[in-house]
């Protein structure tokens, strides 16, 4: 019989590097809807295992593997086993992947091609990184990240491709209007019509490119940015009401609603963490 452990979550930010944030977690019951992120995911599996779709991949992650999602990639999780799973993730921005791989001469941004990597050296540096990400030697705690890191990318990264760039087409040029109307109008009402309009179509094939550039739904990209607003504007100190009506939620319960959804903590467990 599968012991049913309870579900738990703690985030908070490294000690040597503010803009990084953390996340312990064990889910059985929890499932990540699609969305981005800005910056990097790199999560170790401690306990059982995660199915996890990335674009339009799929992959079972089971303990001791290394998920890595790269910026912008659209991905969800749910439990790949019945006993659900437990991992530990960090949320390295661009410029701090960046500035590592300039460190020992690599070109910046590194890309990960590989979304499961089944690495034990790279599993034990994560876990010691992020067992340490608190010590209040702050100098450790920097060392120990920067060494997992590194490993990470001279064993798992593809520095020298570039991102692979969406083909010139009618479809890209309407998706760069359908993303500057949203950016403009988070705080208000969207709808498919404003974005057919915006750019000269119809709705439906508005729903087209969505599909095609971002394997996605229209709704799902705008629920995507306005949770990146709201995470902005928490970070920089907004109340959570604030925040929450400034990214065009309805309520507070709302935005709580759709961040836990996607980001397994509360708005408030993000606001702690600082």
């Amino acid at each position: 019989m599968i012991e049913r452990r309870p579900e738990r979550q703690e985030f908070w930010r490294h000690a040597a590097f503010r803009d990084l944030g953390l996340l312990a977690a064990r889910f059985r019951e929890h499932r990540y809807d699609r969305h981005t992120h800005d910056g990097y995911v790199i999560a170790l599996i401690t306990e059982g295992c995660e199915r996890v779709r990335i674009g339009r991949r799929e992959v079972l992650a089971p303990a001791g593997s290394v998920l890595v999602v790269n910026p912008e990639e659209w991905h969800d999780g749910e439990a790949g086993a019945e006993q659900g799973w437990a991992y530990r993730t960090f949320y390295p921005s661009v410029a701090l992947l960046s500035d590592v791989a300039a460190g020992f001469g690599q070109p910046p941004q590194p890309l990960f091609p590989q979304a499961l990597i089944e690495d034990a050296e790279l599993s034990g540096l994560l876990a010691a990184a992020h067992a340490e990400s608190t010590a209040l030697d702050a100098t450790r705690a920097e060392a120990s990240l920067l060494t997992a890191l590194r490993h990470l990318i001279l064993r798992h990264g593809d520095s020298d491709r570039a991102a692979e760039p969406l083909a010139r087409s009618g479809a890209q040029r309407r998706f760069s209007r359908y993303r500057e109307v949203i950016e403009a109008g988070l705080a208000g009402e969207l709808d498919l019509q404003s974005l057919a309009t915006a750019a000269g179509v119809t709705r439906f094939q508005v729903i087209r490119d969505f599909k095609r550039i971002t394997g996605s739904t229209p709704a799902a990209f705008i629920r995507d940015r306005r949770l990146r607003r709201a995470n902005r504007l928490i970070r920089e100190g907004s109340s959570l009401a604030d925040a929450a009506f400034a990214a065009g939620f309805a309520d507070q319960s709302h935005l709580s609603r759709s961040f836990r959804a996607v980001h397994g903590i509360t708005p408030g467990m993000f606001r702690k963490a600082g």
